[in-house]
């Protein structure tokens, strides 16, 4: 046999070794089994979540369901009208929404809206053991200068911090990419929080424990990468993750850029116990397997 032949008959082996794995994953004819190999042999260590808005019109305690199948733990994303609902089913609330990422504290005409917005998100995450709300910087103001930005950001979340902390809220910090323009939530083109570094000097200001990170990852790689390298330095400021493919928002499937496996690890190993929020919009026809794939990808 010659070397060509024995190296394409080992790349024909991977080939179709590699086309079974994948075929029982996508193929599996059980929505209610995670890809993995089930919920009961889950390794369960990442405390998986799923975002609610990527998976619409799936209402959201239909996808509460759903994921419940799967092996989810908690859900985010959806309306604090469905919590008593979602929380029947035994599923946590992993992230309060608030005021959004295009109307926050940078400009100062938005503080007395941002502040009771994310009060009331406060007491909505007391009432349904939430732990977690999530706020934003806010879009660019024309001619406002950086550190003005930075004085009214801080100067808002300071009003509201001590409720925070009284209340045993974490308050998180979204940082999102300003470079994708494609689609209104694959990107955030004028988002002043665009800089992990730039949320990370933030909240070393605020110096309080309730008031963190969000780390998303597929905005991390867009705008940053060196992803393992920033969730190992930045841990210690990090209260909560989101997951998606890139390019696109898709599915964190072999057609992306993105390892997850090793992500994954990687925030295990910095004794991270949080939720990990599966945040990808799903392109495949099926939603429900493009979740279960997803799911078993990060069940490291």
């Amino acid at each position: 046999m010659t070397f060509t032949n024995r190296r394409e008959l080992l790349a024909s082996a991977i080939a179709a070794t590699t086309a079974v794995g994948m075929t029982a994953v996508a193929q599996d004819p059980n929505p209610a089994t995670a890809a993995a190999g089930g919920v009961n042999s889950m390794k369960g260590r990442i405390r998986q979540s799923v975002m609610g808005w990527c998976f619409k019109p799936m209402s959201a305690v239909e996808l509460a369901r759903l994921g419940k199948k799967l092996g989810l733990v908690a859900i985010e994303g959806v309306d604090a009208n469905a919590y008593p609902d979602i929380k029947a089913l035994g599923l946590n609330i992993s992230l309060v929404g608030s005021h959004g990422f295009a109307k926050g504290p940078i400009s100062t005409d938005n503080h007395v809206e941002v502040e009771a917005t994310l009060r009331k998100s406060i007491d909505i995450a007391v009432q349904f053991d939430a732990q977690r709300v999530i706020t934003f910087t806010g879009m660019r103001v024309s001619g406002m200068r950086d550190e003005t930005a930075k004085q009214n950001c801080l100067q808002s979340w300071k009003r509201v911090i001590g409720y925070a902390e009284e209340k045993g809220i974490t308050l998180c910090l979204e940082h999102l990419n300003s470079r994708d323009d494609s689609h209104p939530m694959k990107g955030h083109p004028g988002y002043f929080g665009d800089d992990v570094d730039l949320c990370i000097e933030l909240i070393q200001a605020m110096d309080s424990p309730n008031f963190r990170l969000l780390f998303d990852i597929y905005h991390v790689q867009i705008m940053h990468g060196d992803v393992i390298r920033r969730i190992r330095n930045l841990h210690p400021w990090i209260a909560h993750y989101h997951t998606a493919g890139n390019p696109g928002r898709c599915e964190i499937d072999e057609n992306q850029e993105i390892n997850y496996p090793p992500i994954m690890r990687a925030i295990l190993e910095t004794g991270y116990q949080g939720y990990v929020a599966q945040e990808f919009i799903p392109t495949w026809d099926d939603h429900a397997r493009a979740l279960q794939h997803a799911i078993g990808v990060c069940d490291v």
